[in-house]
């Protein structure tokens, strides 16, 4: 039996585009993984011993190359973030940024979401995740590797505390438009914005370079607010 054949193995939302990694990436991975880096595990994480500080705690799911992460670090320093990413480069990377900047409210790890949240994240803990520009596996057929499904929101909102909000963004109009309506049938969560209707962009969102490179291509942007109720 293959993998594919497998009944049993998990969909993943993501595929591991591994691509190149520079030097200073594999220097920053090498060096810097053991102040900022968490490794998977089965054991729940105490997350204010893990910041040795009782502060909000904000989850980025998919960080990328980690822009907005370490831009929002450096905005907020009273904030604490965890951040979850496959891609070595992207964590190499804003690794390099977090120790260049000096921001000590940061733990990363490089490991599938789901299984981060489901074994380590304790209920009831975040004050925000946050999923900006995720893949939108636009065809149809990959539809079901979407990270904002009814079962995997279910599983945000066991780790949001009450009023936690969950915070997406995206610039594909079907897929914002998707997530209205998957987030709208939820239960336990509120839009913030009223029913059916669309955010204004937040300031704590950075605009990253991905994003304006969009806007000049005359791509549209879609935040969505979530509240948990």
């Amino acid at each position: 039996m293959t993998a594919t054949d497998n009944p049993h193995r998990p969909i993943r939302s993501f595929v591991r585009r591994q691509g190149r990694m520079t030097a200073r990436q594999e220097w920053a991975l090498r060096e810097l993984w053991p102040t900022y880096g968490l490794e998977p595990g089965a054991e729940v994480l105490d997350l204010d011993a893990v910041f040795d500080r009782s502060a909000p705690k904000i989850l980025e799911i998919g960080f990328g190359m980690g822009d907005a992460l370490a831009e929002m670090a450096l905005n907020h320093p009273e904030q604490d973030y965890l951040g979850i990413e496959v891609h070595r480069p992207g964590v190499g990377r804003l690794l390099d940024k977090l120790a260049a900047q000096g921001s000590s409210n940061v733990r990363i790890f490089c490991h599938d979401a789901v299984e981060v949240l489901q074994r380590q994240i304790p209920d009831n803990s975040l004050d925000k995740v946050l999923l900006f520009f995720p893949d939108p596996w636009h065809k149809k057929r990959h539809h079901k590797r979407r990270i904002v499904r009814p079962a995997y929101v279910e599983l945000i909102r066991t780790k949001l505390k009450s009023s936690g909000v969950f915070h997406m963004a995206t610039d594909w109009q079907e897929y914002a438009e998707w997530m209205m309506t998957v987030m709208s049938a939820a239960a336990g969560f509120g839009n913030l914005a009223g029913a059916g209707t669309y955010s204004e962009k937040p300031d704590y969102r950075p605009e990253t370079k991905f994003e304006r490179r969009g806007q000049r291509l005359g791509h549209g942007v879609w935040d969505l607010l979530f509240k948990k109720t």
